[in-house]
């Protein structure tokens, strides 16, 4: 017995005839009339019962035909939720997000809800090296990541260019204004992150391309005790923009670093290469380049205006 049999089946029962029936199924009466027989032999039951013109439903098949109600119902809601889950109005979002993400994102993801309130959601938050083989080992399906770094197996959608700043405590007395490397070679720094990855090894960079050695101290990965001694005036640090943007409130003063080694990071969105995205990771995609990119763009020409 299958779904199409059962669909047939309420079709009699609800029609009360087997030719009202097979005028609204689009049949023709002999084929239907064998497909109720079929399945009174394969259940051993009598389902209907002649009364007249009309046929009557047994006890036998009344509780099948509860039965076909629930499962054509299922059925129908599973179509639907297929087709959802295909063009991306229902389904799951995975993506992965830097440890120092962009504070866009939220209102990214609140404006992808109200478009698409159905998703679901998986959110990873990693170091960017670490994002990059979960999207390759398909954890996750996107990552937005700060580069550089080895992207030959991935397709990016280049976010914006992030600034950093040498930070210190404000009891510190120092002018306003940019300050450059050399400025700040011999100040005891503690930078975020860990050692080798991300964040840290493009301020050693930064560093190494001015042939500078600075003074590191440590490094620490919980952002708020960073902020807290560098306030205290335990340390200085070097930050990305988003940093400041999203720990506001410390006693600490930031300087843009300027020169010939102006320190920034591009960011960006990456998901794999030659691996069919699911409707709602395009979706996601599609957001970022009609909304959110427009809105970086309009902030970089003010800053520059």
């Amino acid at each position: 017995m299958d779904i199409r049999q059962l669909r047939y089946f309420a079709a009699i029962v609800e029609e009360g005839n087997i030719s009202a029936a097979a005028k609204r199924l689009h049949l023709s009466q002999p084929p239907l009339s064998q497909q109720l027989k079929a399945m009174e032999l394969e259940l051993g039951a009598k389902l209907l019962e002649r009364s007249g013109k009309q046929l009557e439903i047994t006890e036998a098949g009344r509780t099948l035909y509860e039965y076909a109600l629930q499962m054509l119902q299922l059925m129908e809601e599973a179509k639907l939720e297929v087709q959802e889950v295909g063009n991306g109005t229902n389904g799951r979002l995975s993506i992965g997000v830097n440890t120092f993400s962009v504070t866009e994102l939220s209102d990214l993801l609140q404006r992808f809800k109200r478009r698409y309130p159905k998703v679901t959601y998986q959110i990873q938050q990693n170091e960017s090296l670490h994002l990059c083989r979960l999207v390759r080992d398909r954890i996750v399906e996107l990552a937005i990541i700060r580069m550089p770094l080895d992207l030959e197996d991935f397709s990016v959608l280049h976010l914006y260019n992030e600034p950093f700043y040498f930070i210190a405590s404000e009891q510190e007395k120092r002018a306003d204004g940019p300050v450059s490397l050399e400025d700040i070679q011999h100040t005891p720094l503690m930078l975020p992150s860990t050692q080798g990855l991300g964040v840290h090894y493009l301020i050693l960079e930064g560093f190494s391309k001015c042939h500078l050695e600075p003074h590191i101290v440590g490094e620490c990965s919980d952002i708020s005790l960073l902020m807290d001694l560098v306030a205290a005036g335990f340390c200085a640090s070097i930050v990305p923009e988003t940093l400041l943007k999203r720990y506001k409130g410390y006693a600490i003063q930031a300087h843009p670093i300027s020169g010939p080694a102006e320190m920034s990071a591009p960011v960006g969105l990456i998901w794999l290469k030659h691996h069919r995205l699911s409707s709602t990771a395009q979706n996601f995609i599609q957001l970022f380049e009609q909304e959110v990119l427009e809105c970086w763009s309009s902030r970089t020409l003010n800053l520059e205006s």
